[in-house]
């Protein structure tokens, strides 16, 4: 690990021996030309040393003026997509600068920061399973790795159908529109959550009811819940957010003494447990995302798991044009194509194998936060109630309003050391789409969840030394 970008920087003064001995130590091919104030100022590649040194270059000539001045870098807060759209068969590294210049972290097609949020792992049979969908030529949507990742979700949450899907937002939408949710509707959504809770009900023809949040749980408030319904509400929809479990005990009697469907959104929970379940368990549908920076992967993929045999089958149909299982290309409904290929599930199905070890390394990860981040009095860690196991899909805390730094001005310092971190999801209420959804008057929790929180990297690879590092840095800024 590169925490200290001196160690990839030679003066413009240097010779050329030290600018090799850099480029051996860190098995980049590059270093950062800097002058004394240690603003960049040039790259010398060993293609660059190579060039000098077969027209009769000397290693301990100065490499002022053999350095390339014109070159390409970005400011380190740079997004990311910014940072992928930018590499070139010309352009393999990216110096990021900050304000005045200074190199504080470089981004490569391996790594876009030296501690990135968040990097699937694919150390597993992945490419083996890959690569017997290429060798049979079962690359599309049927093959059997697909019937074998939905039996991994059915044995998992004991429920008696699942389908694999293109996304977790279609997982979404295909639950509600097989449980018959559209036009007229309501389903209640809490308030801080991303968007696709949201959208999803839209694009079912309902309308989405903003509910505020428990501050214990940072999950749908039961008493906002059942505040909210009207003769209108069809369905609840509870969000596990950043791993930590609903109280679904509380969610399921208000939704069995009001006659309405309760639809898990699980898309950050894989692995987390509610009073020893797998969530995904407690409801009429359950789903899944497996986006790249979930806890297992598929790339882009989700997961719809049915209680209703019936309900089932008929998503099935659904998620396939709406054509008959039993007459080919005879359609009983208007459909969808939101079908999983069978190279994305293989990758599932080889994610799944390792399940546990991710869930165990990232509680480990939360754990070693939580021991360091706990001396600050200006940190608010992330809950787990004693009914729960959290996930740990993002380590999210808040930032007491008592910090020095506000958690923008702790971001940058922290981009600023390599750091990747995210803010919290937007209140939804709070953007153009959803102001006029939101019924509850009361949403403070949603909004200084939404101000305070800030993400930290929770990718399985992170090191012991890394995450203390983080964290150190964390309390150091902020005492």
């Amino acid at each position: 690990m590169i925490t200290d970008m001196n160690d990839i920087c030679v003066l413009e003064d240097d010779v050329l021996s030290r600018a090799l001995e850099v480029m051996n130590d860190t098995a980049l091919g590059i270093v950062f030309v800097t002058d004394k104030s240690r603003k960049l100022v040039g790259v010398l590649t060993d293609g660059d040393v190579r060039r000098a040194l077969l027209k009769n270059g000397q290693l301990q000539d100065k490499i002022r003026g053999i350095y390339n001045k014109d070159f390409f870098a970005l400011p380190v807060v740079a997004e990311n997509d910014i940072i992928i759209r930018s590499f070139t068969e010309q352009i393999r590294i990216i110096p990021l600068l900050d304000s005045v210049g200074k190199v504080v972290d470089y981004a490569s097609a391996k790594r876009l920061r030296s501690i990135p949020i968040a990097t699937p792992q694919l150390l597993g049979n992945e490419l083996t399973y890959v690569n017997d969908c290429i060798s049979t030529a079962w690359i599309s949507s049927q093959g059997k790795y697909v019937s074998k990742f939905e039996e991994n979700f059915k044995s998992l949450c004991k429920m008696p159908d699942a389908l694999a899907v293109s996304n977790g937002t279609v997982a979404l939408h295909l639950a509600l529109v097989a449980l018959g949710i559209g036009p007229g509707d309501e389903v209640i959504v809490p308030d801080l959550t991303f968007a696709a809770s949201a959208n999803a009900v839209f694009h079912a023809g309902a309308t989405p009811v903003l509910a505020t949040i428990d501050r214990d749980t940072w999950t749908l408030s039961s008493e906002s819940l059942a505040r909210l319904i009207t003769k209108r509400t069809k369905a609840v929809m509870p969000v596990h957010l950043y791993g930590h479990p609903c109280d679904m005990d509380t969610i399921r009697d208000i939704a069995n003494q009001t006659n309405l469907f309760v639809i898990e959104d699980c898309a950050e929970a894989l692995g987390s447990l509610y009073r020893g379940d797998h969530v995904g368990s407690f409801s009429d549908a359950s789903t899944f995302s497996f986006f790249g920076n979930k806890t297992i992967t598929t790339g882009e993929g989700g997961m719809v798991l049915f209680k209703n045999p019936d309900i089932g089958r008929r998503a099935r149909m659904l998620r396939d044009h709406g054509m008959s299982p039993q007459k080919k290309y005879w359609h009983t409904e208007v459909g969808y194509n939101y079908r999983m290929t069978n190279i994305q599930a293989a990758l599932g199905v080889a994610q799944m194998e390792r399940l546990a070890f991710f869930v165990d390394a990232k509680r480990k990860i939360a754990a070693g936060y939580k021991k360091i981040l706990s001396r600050s009095p200006h940190i608010i860690l992330p809950p787990e109630q004693s009914w729960a196991t959290n996930s740990y899909w993002l380590f999210t805390f808040l930032l007491k309003d008592s910090a020095p730094l506000e958690p923008q001005e702790l971001r940058t310092a922290m981009a600023m050391r390599g750091i990747e971190t995210r803010p919290v999801f937007y209140a939804l209420h709070t953007m153009p789409p959803y102001e006029k959804i939101a019924r509850d008057t009361d949403m403070r929790n949603s909004l200084e969840i939404s101000a305070r929180g800030i993400s930290l990297p929770s990718y399985v690879q992170l090191t012991e030394q890394e995450r203390d590092f983080i964290a150190e840095i964390i309390v150091k800024l902020i005492s």
